[in-house]
């Protein structure tokens, strides 16, 4: 299997060629069999490399393929590498396994566009994309990537390229991770100049040596500016404070997209990258947290918004946004396991909610204001149970998937070993944001799913359940959100299952043994009774079912007038919270509209007037004057050239009787 990794990026890429180049000729099936084909076939090397790595003992997991030197300039040395471990492996089979299901879900979601062979070469152009991203063995593959799933995100952003507000979108998405990009690079630099290497394999242990030796201690300012460079990259890849704004807008693409880019692969591509860098990010424990600090606002502040929503993509694309915030929790509170972990149920449950969201909009003739929803469940009973048990695992429901993998991510928290009053905030915060994210989920359930229909007749009439292609795949990720947590049971309720174990932990384990180590011989944590953990799993369920209950009576049964109350009361707060903080008119006044005036400035002083004005026409039409008026001089007459022979010799004499 360790020759046959490079087939996982090469298919794709082939799927993107094929459909790309002759998908428009050959027809929709033509392009169906290519571009689900041969994202399957990459699932199942997935599947195989994770069943080798699965029967090797833990210190030989590791399978490593160098197809060529592709960088050899002085002491630059890059390879064309892979690297499959326990977690690429597992990051691997998430993107090609759920990226599998949404392109088949695409077949019937976008069976009648007419840019069909178009959208599906996109969709395999981000897989190829993203396989290289997760697999790169050092971090320039990893960039290549990463720069990757920018571009292809842009084009399936912007797919529907006629309507301006889509274009607008997909170039915002572009522009915004571009400056998340710039940090990204000169983390590398500042990484390369100081160990000479960017492949894992050398840097890793260097950094770590350097570490044992003395040679680097904690909270070494080099070590604190490189992790958050890097970590600006994934400020903006994966939509954290202050690079989160383009995510929501992204909601103007094809809702696969969503479901694929924006809720189950490259958003999560710096949380990744986090935990794939993990050793520079616990010996630099500043870093660490001002990583949580901004992961704590993001996923609380994007919370708040997802409350007033109306847009049924929108509710989910500020769920993804504060989601990710619990998985950068994770990584920051050095419970990188915990964090990939979220990172990996959300993949089912958030890929199966926005599906699911298509599926409405689907059934509702492109209506997306869930105001204008209501009692669908009698009409879609496929897509509203997959969609109810997604939500249920979202909010942190035992024994659902989203449970198991957010409560980790508190606990850890909550027992953060370098700064414990820190982590305890931290928890807090996140905590709240859990009720929060109830509270909208199930808001978003109700008035979708239940009480009357709000929609005009003419929609009533059209509803229908959609189609095998795109319910079968709710349905297998409905399953997986349910069940997916047992992959990783916390050791407390394992012990009461009979010693089930962590599996998803011990399986990540080597992975981050180094962190670990380092963590234990640099702090020396107290581990609090079990009965806190137990008492902390209790009320971050209660909190939990507090949001629901007041979802329920709010949207189903005794306060339906509170809201507009609410509105009407604290209308300077509904204003701030419904306008989304006002971050993007902010960005607009301060960022966006100077840097427009600058730039045109630059062209209407700078380019038009100095550059063609003085240095380039303005030389010309000199030139061109000048040019002009030797030509009348030189008019091919005797008596002309004959004047200026004698006004030429009066000159001479002249200047001659002058001298004497």
């Amino acid at each position: 299997m360790e020759n046959l990794i490079y087939l996982i990026p090469l298919f794709p890429f082939i799927g993107f060629l094929l459909n790309g180049i002759l998908g428009n000729r050959f027809g929709k099936s033509f392009v169906t069999y290519v571009g689900c084909g041969t994202v399957g076939l990459s699932f199942l090397i997935s599947l195989g490399l994770f069943f080798e790595i699965l029967g090797r003992s833990p210190e030989a997991r590791v399978l490593n393929q160098v197809l060529w030197s592709w960088i050899a300039v002085d002491t630059l040395s890059i390879d064309l590498a892979f690297m499959v471990d326990q977690l690429s492996v597992v990051m691997i089979m998430v993107v090609t396994g759920v990226g599998f299901l949404i392109h088949i879900y695409s077949t019937g979601y976008m069976h009648h566009d007419k840019s069909y062979w178009r959208f599906f070469a996109y969709l395999n152009m981000f897989v190829f994309f993203m396989s290289l991203l997760v697999l790169g063995g050092n971090y320039i593959v990893m960039f290549v990537g990463w720069e990757g799933v920018g571009l292809a995100s842009y084009l399936l952003i912007g797919f529907w390229y006629e309507g301006m507000p889509n274009a607008d979108a997909g170039k915002k998405a572009f522009v915004v991770n571009r400056i998340g990009d710039f940090g990204f690079v000169i983390g590398l630099f500042l990484l390369f100049v100081n160990f000479g290497t960017l492949s894992y394999g050398e840097l890793f242990p260097k950094v770590a040596h350097a570490f044992e030796s003395g040679a680097l201690s904690m909270n070494s300012p080099l070590m604190i500016a490189a992790c958050l460079l890097l970590f600006v990259g994934a400020t903006g890849k994966s939509a954290q404070i202050p690079l989160y704004v383009w995510l929501p807008d992204a909601m103007a693409g094809p809702t696969p997209v969503s479901a694929l880019i924006h809720a189950a692969t490259m958003v999560t591509a710096g949380v990744y990258m986090v935990a794939r860098s993990n050793i520079l990010f616990t010996i630099a424990p500043t870093a660490l947290m001002i990583v949580a600090g901004i992961a704590a606002l993001t996923a609380l502040m994007a919370a708040t918004i997802g409350i007033l929503q109306n847009d049924i993509k929108k509710v989910l694309a500020y769920s993804t946004v504060s989601q990710l915030g619990y998985m950068f929790i994770g990584v920051s509170m050095t419970a990188y396991t915990a964090g990939v972990f979220h990172l990996m149920t959300h993949a089912f449950f958030k890929a199966c909610l926005f599906l699911c969201s298509g599926s409405v909009i689907h059934a509702m003739g492109g209506e997306q204001d869930i105001r204008k929803m209501g009692g669908l469940y009698k009409k879609l009973p496929i897509t509203y149970i997959t969609m109810l048990l997604a939500t249920i695992a979202i909010a942190g429901i035992p024994p659902f998937s989203g449970f198991f993998s957010k409560d980790e991510i508190l606990w850890k928290a909550f027992t953060f070993p370098y700064a414990p009053v820190f982590g305890k905030v931290i928890w807090f915060i996140g905590a709240c944001g859990a009720g929060i994210t109830a509270f909208y989920m199930f808001r978003m359930i109700f008035m979708t799913f239940h009480g009357e229909f709000r929609g005009d007749e003419h929609t009533r009439h059209h509803l229908h359940e959609s189609p095998y292609s795109m319910t079968v795949p709710l349905m297998i990720l409905a399953f997986l959100s349910v069940v997916g947590g047992f992959f990783g049971v916390p050791h407390i309720i394992g012990e009461q299952l009979g010693h089930f174990p962590n599996y998803f932990e011990e399986f990540l384990h080597p992975v981050f043994a180094s962190s670990h180590n380092i963590i234990h011989h640099a702090v020396h944590a107290t581990h609090p009774p079990v009965f806190v953990e137990w008492g902390l799993m209790g009320l971050s369920v209660l909190i939990a079912v507090t949001g629901i209950t007041i979802a329920y009576n709010i949207y189903m049964k005794k306060y339906p007038a509170l809201p507009a109350k609410l509105a009407e009361d604290y209308s300077d707060h509904y204003k701030l919270i419904y306008n989304k903080y006002f971050v993007d008119e902010v960005y607009e006044l301060l960022i966006v509209k100077p840097f427009y005036y600058l730039s045109r400035f630059f062209w209407k002083v700078v380019d038009v007037i100095g550059i063609d004005t003085y240095c380039v026409n303005g030389p010309g039409k000199v030139i061109y004057q000048f040019g002009e008026w030797i030509g009348r001089v030189h008019n091919g007459y005797l008596q002309t050239y004959g004047s200026f022979v004698v006004v030429g010799l009066l000159v001479i004499l002249s200047y001659i009787l002058i001298i004497q």
